[in-house]
């Protein structure tokens, strides 16, 4: 498999993963998804569930790949460090007021699934940048 093909696939896992979540949360369990503020409600469904996990693929491969070019020396394990407090962070609007139980549970459940799929998938040798060509 290419680099290109492996990144695309990782891109696309992470992005099916937490739909995994929401569909299992929201229409299986019947558990609808909201975040209430004030007099305004969100319903957290599909596309937005879709289009914050493919933002995150997308920055997490262009951090790695740019780490990668211009600070080869251990890229991956500061890539590593750098997603890792990322999810951590990403749990922090989940504690404030205005969400339940099951939804603060899905919400963290699609942020693990996010950085699994992200940080095993692209820490693989060759997922980001293809290996020089050989010389005969």
């Amino acid at each position: 498999m290419s680099a290109r093909t492996r990144v695309l696939t990782v891109v696309g896992l992470t992005v099916l993963a937490p739909l995994l979540v929401w569909l299992v949360a929201d229409p299986v369990l019947g558990h609808q998804l909201q975040i209430v503020s004030g007099d305004q409600t969100l319903d957290i469904g599909p596309v937005p569930v879709a289009f914050v996990a493919l933002l995150a693929a997308l920055a997490g491969w262009g951090l790695l790949a740019a780490l990668e070019r211009f600070w080869v020396r251990r890229a991956r394990a500061l890539w590593t460090g750098v997603a890792i407090a990322v999810l951590a962070l990403s749990f922090l609007p989940l504690t404030g007021e205005g969400t339940d139980g099951g939804t603060r549970a899905a919400l963290a459940l699609m942020h693990v699934t996010v950085a699994a799929v992200l940080i095993v998938g692209l820490r693989t040798k060759d997922a980001v940048t293809p290996p020089p060509p050989s010389t005969p």
